[in-house]
């Protein structure tokens, strides 16, 4: 399958505001919204507008904004929310439905057939409207598959546009969501959406696997923040595609993923991890001597991403112990300090043998350079020229 034709359904304005710190202002929620538009998504899921009264106002306020991306807002699938949706004027209804023999006991006591009927009514009712229509099962993960392809098939019949797998809880391989995928999709016309949790540490792959298996849409968040651990983050869908060929997320603006990833760490509270994709601090870091040799050379050598795409830089991390003559050489050609391979070699030396002992700053490691070049000019000092004395 063709990963070239996928859309984005960023979601951190309905399954982000679940992430534990999130609190979300109106201005926050435009301000986010309009920078998800900015970076490129294709779509910008909210918060339902029957969770409170201001989440109905920010449905709405979010609805007008005139953003190219399309807003959809999630709502249960039942007839009041789903006119209450359309009223707020978003462009897009996702309808969800809890489909495991666990939700169905526990949650709304409802039979396959039961929930069936209840989608074709609402369907019905979301047709007329003007919307696009997602029905998507719940715990798809843990329901039966012949449970999930009659109700999928049923509302393919219906027209649906999108149909959705929600690996609820994050327990789905990527082996497992390739499968489901593929079989789904020898069964239906509609496109096929996929919503992946965290919580086993396979979110981006789930994704990838499902797009592979002809999935055309996959939810994301910035920073995969959500219920629990999360779902796949904006990030680390775009670095896994990037990996595939950097033509498969040409069409998304790459140097905006940095502010918004750390614009949404700011007003959750969070810290953006070291080892983030793409947008934590060493994401670009390299220490090693045989890997700085290698990148300051060529950096495809230890790089799938090239850093200046998403507007960032690499940086060769030269004060330990593990540091090697090239990246000292590369240092003092960064400062403009001239020093022979000789002096560079035993300016190493030096540096490796006072890490042995101590955590060396970057400082240091600028005055020893300094120093040698200074000694170096107080040793040849450049002769004073006569030629225009009289």
């Amino acid at each position: 399958m063709s990963l070239e034709h996928y859309f984005i359904i960023d979601s951190t304005l309905r399954e982000g505001e679940q992430f534990v710190n999130a609190f979300f202002t109106p201005e926050q929620k435009v301000e986010i919204a309009q920078m998800l538009d900015a970076f490129g998504v294709e779509y910008i899921e909210v918060t339902t507008p029957l969770a409170s009264p201001q989440s109905e106002k920010d449905c709405r306020m979010l609805a007008r904004l005139g953003l190219r991306a399309k807003v959809l807002t999630h709502v249960r699938c039942n007839l009041e929310d789903a006119k209450r949706a359309v009223d707020t004027g978003v462009q897009g209804v996702d309808l969800v439905i809890g489909t495991s023999s666990k939700l169905r006991q526990f949650s709304h006591h409802l039979t396959i057939d039961e929930i069936i009927d209840r989608a074709q009514e609402v369907l019905a009712f979301l047709s007329t409207q003007g919307v696009e229509m997602r029905f998507s099962t719940e715990d798809s993960l843990r329901s039966d598959p012949q449970d999930l392809f009659r109700i999928y098939e049923a509302v393919d019949q219906m027209g649906v546009h999108r149909v959705g797998i929600a690996d609820t809880i994050g327990i789905g391989t990527p082996h497992q969501i390739y499968a489901l995928v593929s079989a789904l999709r020898q069964r239906i016309r509609a496109d096929i959406e996929f919503h992946g949790h965290n919580d086993t540490g396979c979110a981006i792959a789930n994704a990838y696997a499902a797009l592979e298996a002809g999935a055309t849409h996959v939810d994301t968040s910035v920073l995969g923040i959500g219920e629990r651990n999360g779902i796949t983050p904006l990030g680390g869908l775009i670095a896994r595609l990037y990996g595939t060929s950097p033509q498969l997320v040409a069409k998304y603006n790459l140097p905006l993923l940095v502010h918004l990833d750390r614009r949404v760490a700011e007003i959750v509270g969070v810290d953006i991890p070291f080892n983030n994709y793409i947008t934590g601090f060493a994401a670009f870091t390299h220490k090693a001597g045989i890997h700085a040799k290698a990148v300051l050379n060529d950096p495809s050598t230890y790089e799938v991403l090239r850093p200046e795409d998403f507007g960032l830089t690499r940086y060769i991390h030269v004060a330990h112990r593990l540091t090697g003559w090239n990246a000292i050489r590369h240092r003092a050609e960064q400062l403009g300090v001239n020093l022979s391979d000789e002096q560079i070699r035993e300016i190493t030396r030096q540096i490796k043998a006072l890490a042995d002992v101590q955590a060396l700053t970057l400082d240091e490691v600028d005055r020893m350079l300094w120093q040698a070049h200074y000694h170096n000019l107080e040793s040849n000092p450049t002769p004073l020229s006569s030629g225009g004395i009289a």
